[in-house]
Order: C-alpha cells, then structure tokens, then sequence
C-alpha cells in the first residue's frame, strides 16, 4: 500500500493505494463520518481485491488528517472528494472507475457520481438517523445515473435492507442490487454474539458482491437481482 499526500481546498487529504498487479479496474472509495479508512469494510476490500484484478484506492478526508473527528460541512466533503476523483483519473486515465464508501462515504459518493464513473459500491448506506424512520433518505441515490450496488447490515441502526429496498423503491430505483450482511450492524465489525464463521460469511458476502458488481458492470449486464433480493454472490 501507498500513501499520497492530496492538496484540496479544504487542507491536506491521503489517498491509500493498494494497486493489483493485473488491473482490470479501480475502485476510490470514502471513509464514514467518525470512521476512517482502517474500517472494517474499507480494509478488507484494499486487502482482497487486488488479487481479483481491482485496485483500491481510500480517501482519508481532510478533517480527518488534521485529527479532527467531525466535518465542517458536505460541500467540505465533496470539494475533497472531487480532488480525489481527478487524482485517480490522472493516475489510470484508461481504467474503468468506480466509486462508493461506508456511510457519509457513501452518500458523498453518490453526490459526485458522473462522467467517467461505471458504477457506485454504497457501503452501509445511511437512510436515515438512528431511530428516525421517518427522515429516511434516498434521493441521491435516485440522482446517480449508473449501476449501483448497497451492502448493508441486517441490523443497520441507519436503515435495515428492507428499509433501504422500500425507499430506493419509492425514488425510482428498483434495478439497485441489495446484499444484506447477516446480523451486521452499522460498523459491520463482530460483536460479543458474533461467532467466526458468521464473520467468515460476512467477509465472503463483502468481497464476492463487490467482485461480482464489478465484473458484472464490465460486462456489460446489470447486477443479477432486483433490489428485493438477498443477493449471494459466487466466485468469477
């Protein structure tokens, strides 16, 4: 892995590379709110990926490495991100390009989708508040022009799969492909109660979902599953 100090107008961002040694993609992908790009999720796809053909590219926010815990503001975020997006396009100009992240990585993501992207890997997307249904929130996935892949926690405090599957619904999306993580919360990590065969599966579901979006995207087809379906993914 290799880090690289960004300049953006927000102050100093790093981008985290682990390059595969046979590239057939990339994938720039945002840390969450209070998170960083050690997540749970973030590092097991840098670590697993690239031998799959997918470089992986975080983006460690300005707030961030300044070792702030909160950000100032989204239009903050996404003038970083933007600062990211063109540094991944400058390195592999002729790669195919996706995006996503955990949480507020996530939507932060969605609201830089365009041009040159192939598709968003939405990682425990935030719906809404914890405990507050009623805010929920989906248009700016309805925004993203491009194929769009959710894995989220079956006990996501911030919105449960079916919660997510009945709002992308509502806004237009029912071609989103929803993977659910088994007993997963927000973060994803293992809890008290999680056995290692249930991390096990949690890891295999990650990659394998991810994987398959990607080269399914490539290929040209959409993701094989409508958004109400618990997707499980296989190898190839």
């Amino acid at each position: 892995m290799t880090i690289t100090t960004l300049e953006t107008p927000d102050g100093e961002g790093e981008l985290a590379v682990s390059e595969a040694d046979d590239q057939a993609a990339v994938l720039l992908l945002g840390h969450g709110a209070g998170g960083d790009i050690d997540g749970w999720d973030l590092d097991l796809l840098a670590h697993r990926l690239p031998a799959l053909g997918v470089t992986v590219a975080r983006f460690r926010q300005p707030y961030r490495v300044a070792g702030r815990r909160i950000f100032n503001s989204k239009p903050g975020l996404d003038r970083a991100w933007s600062v990211a997006l063109a540094e991944v396009g400058r390195r592999w100009p002729s790669l195919p390009l996706f995006t996503g992240g955990h949480s507020a990585g996530a939507r932060t993501a969605c609201r830089g989708f365009g041009h040159g992207q192939q598709g968003l890997v939405l990682l425990s997307f935030p719906l809404h508040p914890p405990g507050k249904p009623d805010q929920a929130k989906a248009e700016d996935v309805g925004a993203a022009a491009g194929p769009v892949l959710i894995v989220q926690g079956g006990t996501d405090g911030f919105g449960t799969p079916g919660e997510v599957r009945t709002a992308l619904a509502s806004v237009g999306r029912d071609d989103v492909r929803v993977v659910e993580l088994p007993g997963a919360g927000h973060s994803m990590v293992a809890t008290a109660g999680t056995t290692a065969d249930q991390m096990a599966e949690r890891e295999r579901l990650m990659i394998w979902s991810v994987a398959a979006f990607i080269e399914q995207v490539l290929a040209g087809s959409a993701p094989d599953g409508p958004c109400g379906a618990s997707a499980t993914a296989t190898p190839g």
